[in-house]
């Protein structure tokens, strides 16, 4: 290098926070910082001269005076080893890992690399602590979601179980109604450990489950009544707090067309629709049966799920229609990102 920027370069090397090593084309130390010597624990009276292989495991020493080489052949600022882990040798045959940065080096003898040396002992140790911290919480969770989902299915068991031992069914058909709400929240917990996502579901994806658990409550009725399904083929995610609110207006809307929409064994057919309106989602519970009373008004309805059903909509943020006849067409229309709330 120029000898008048000499001076100042080893200045510059020798009071780096990292540890710097330079060598020549053949490999030998030529320079050393003092980082370095406590980097690798060498005086560097010991390094220097030395083969800069001296400071890599055996291993690895074979391979890289070919990598030296290929530097050399197209000189630019580079990582060493992008995609691989190094490591570097201490003084006492101890191995470490490394990440090093290589820079050539004009000077009066030829190009020369200069190598930045950061021992990453300490971070990898952190982030194997975040490894394990993150991999317990996720157990954690999982467990925390399957025991939810299987108290809430000893709850169902429970009104299945009340069920069968009345004989009044009205009040039959009212747990059977509470149980389908409560297999409905089981569900979202369900769909969380079976796919180890924790933050959202695909909607889609459990609509068409719970569907399938409607049907399996109304056999009597699927015999002549169809649940139809146009649901999106892309995955719609949403987070847990809304997918709850979601499953439950189905839920009371299916129930609801399924008690009232068809009566004396009419046949026909209920359809669930989800799909994305621009930064909205649209679900529409729709059925072909006799269409809803003239004098119908959703503020006075006497159904406890049709009373549910706007405040569910209300906490999803969104807006809930009906529209009649032919049949009934029940919408919902939300954001598609939860609103951000005020702290309190």
């Amino acid at each position: 290098m120029p000898l008048a920027g000499e001076a100042s370069f080893r200045r510059v090397v020798e009071w780096a926070p990292t540890a710097m090593v330079m060598v020549d084309r053949e490999g030998r130390i030529v320079l050393i910082n003092a980082q370095a010597e406590r980097v690798f624990g060498y005086p560097r009276e010991e390094l220097l001269g030395q083969l800069v292989e001296k400071l890599i495991p055996e291993q690895f020493s074979g391979h890289h005076p070919a990598y030296r080489t290929g530097f050399l052949a197209d000189p630019h600022p580079r990582p060493m080893g992008s995609g691989r882990d190094l490591y570097a040798r201490h003084q006492d045959g101890s191995e470490f890992p490394v990440e090093i940065g290589l820079n050539p080096i004009e000077t009066e003898e030829g190009i020369m690399v200069l190598a930045s040396i950061v021992d990453i002992t300490e971070r990898q140790r952190a982030q194997q602590k975040l490894e394990r911290a993150l991999q317990e919480k996720t157990v954690l969770l999982n467990e925390v979601h399957h025991r939810v989902k299987n108290n809430l299915q000893v709850v169902s068991s429970l009104l299945n179980l009340q069920a069968t031992h009345t004989s009044d069914t009205r009040l039959r058909a009212i747990l059977a109604e509470s149980q389908n709400r409560v297999r409905a929240m089981a569900l979202t917990h369900q769909l969380l450990y079976e796919r180890k996502d924790y933050s959202r579901i695909d909607l889609g994806e459990y609509l068409e489950r719970l569907a399938q658990l409607l049907l399996s409550s109304y056999r009597e009725d699927s015999t002549h009544i169809s649940l139809r399904r146009a649901l999106p083929a892309a995955p719609l995610f949403l987070d847990l707090e809304r997918a709850i609110p979601c499953g439950l207006v189905v839920t009371e809307l299916v129930t609801n067309a399924f008690k009232h929409a068809f009566p004396a064994g009419r046949k026909g057919e209920v359809r669930i629709e989800l799909q994305a309106l621009d930064d909205e989602l649209e679900l529409v519970v729709a059925d072909n049966g006799a269409g809803l009373p003239d004098a119908f008004d959703l503020a006075n309805v006497t159904s406890l799920g049709l009373q549910l059903v706007p405040l569910l909509a209300d906490q999803l943020g969104g807006r809930f229609t009906v529209e009649g006849g032919p049949g009934a067409r029940f919408s919902l229309r939300f954001p598609s990102v939860p609103s951000m709330r005020r702290s309190s």
